[in-house]
């Protein structure tokens, strides 16, 4: 398991699903967490069930006061800021391009991609005066490849991609990394809705038959804000199976 003893991480979106899990994770790797959410029961609950080391803020990504006070609130009751891990968004469900609103596009640009960027606006400065930190965007598989009747959220998850790649160049002299994670299709409560199954042969276009599970998400973040992560900067890093590497032969070893 990776360390994060003595770091602070801020985790959007961390009352259900990846974000969630990120943060118990983040916590069992020695952090204290500070989680977001707009789902304010829940993500009490989350912060409640992690104890001394967790705190909960309610919080509107598209709002730049909401991220001051986020950041603010990080500093005052933790002291300093190590880590970011903007994971909120929404999917804004699934049509084709020519039926997707115009304003249900710009909402999911909005939450998804303009909340990445106002997140790492305003944490920057703080982690650059504490030395340095690492920020970790949460994209998808839909940012690797084009994937149908997903129009606002692969545009938005593709930017996420192309926004940490300038970020890691323009922070890296301060000491500040910037990765993207791409979860490929992932069972959480969120999920389970569309009929998706977790277990082996329940996914068989990824190579490894199945899809994933919310706490090999968490711990893939957990890595890239540790030491243990110290050289990489600018990466993807695909937890989808190998669902973006290309379709599954549907053939097992010895089979």
């Amino acid at each position: 398991m990776a360390d994060l003893r003595g770091k602070t991480v801020v985790i959007t979106g961390g009352a259900r699903g990846i974000g969630a899990q990120t943060c118990r994770a983040a916590v069992a790797a020695g952090a204290r967490v500070l989680l977001t959410d707009v789902c304010e029961e829940e993500g009490r609950a989350v912060a409640a069930e992690l104890g001394d080391d967790a705190r909960f803020v309610r919080h509107d990504v598209t709002s730049e006061d909401d991220w001051r006070a986020v950041v603010g609130y990080a500093v005052a009751t933790f002291g300093r800021v190590d880590g970011l891990v903007n994971n909120a968004g929404v999917s804004g469900g699934s049509h084709p391009l020519e039926e997707q609103s115009v304003e249900a596009f710009r909402r999911v640009v909005d939450i998804d991609l303009t909340g990445v960027f106002i997140g790492m606006r305003t944490v920057v400065p703080v982690m650059r005066a504490g030395g340095g930190g690492s920020v970790v965007n949460i994209s998808s598989a839909a940012g690797l490849m084009g994937l149908a009747l997903t129009a606002g959220y692969g545009a938005a998850k593709w930017a996420v991609r192309g926004l940490t790649k300038v970020a890691a160049v323009e922070l890296g002299a301060d000491r500040i990394r910037v990765n993207s994670v791409h979860p490929g299709m992932t069972y959480t409560p969120m999920t389970a809705h569309t009929g998706i199954e977790h277990g082996e042969g329940h996914f068989p276009d990824a190579p490894m038959g199945r899809v994933g599970e919310a706490p090999e998400i968490a711990e893939a973040v957990v890595f890239l804000l540790s030491d243990a992560a110290s050289y990489v900067t600018g990466a993807e890093l695909a937890v989808d199976g190998g669902w973006t590497t290309g379709r599954s032969s549907r053939r097992r070893t010895g089979t």
